[in-house]
């Protein structure tokens, strides 16, 4: 079974965001990962059902691949800790 990696990064602010996580996530695919990404999401929810939604798939996931500059990113930020409350292994 292949492994399961959740992509996190900056979106709110970045223009062409999208392309940063569709580059990520074919790179993982092509180490054989499976991909679950923010990036893909619908526009038009709040900001607490993306990361409702966000926390899902990180669950769900067996890693969390942190795009550059999530440390500027309030929601990856928030991802990061919950990586390490859960103990969520980190790429």
């Amino acid at each position: 079974m292949k492994k399961i990696v959740y992509i996190a990064g900056p979106i709110t602010g970045v223009e062409n965001y999208r392309v940063a996580f569709y580059d990520a996530a074919e790179n993982l695919e092509d180490l054989g990962y499976t991909v679950l990404s923010p990036a893909v999401l619908p526009s038009g929810l709040t900001e607490e059902q993306y990361m409702t939604i966000d926390f899902a798939m990180i669950n769900v996931a067996d890693a969390v691949y942190f795009l550059p500059g999530w440390e500027n990113s309030r929601g990856a930020t928030l991802e990061r800790a919950y990586c390490e409350y859960t103990g969520k292994a980190v790429m």
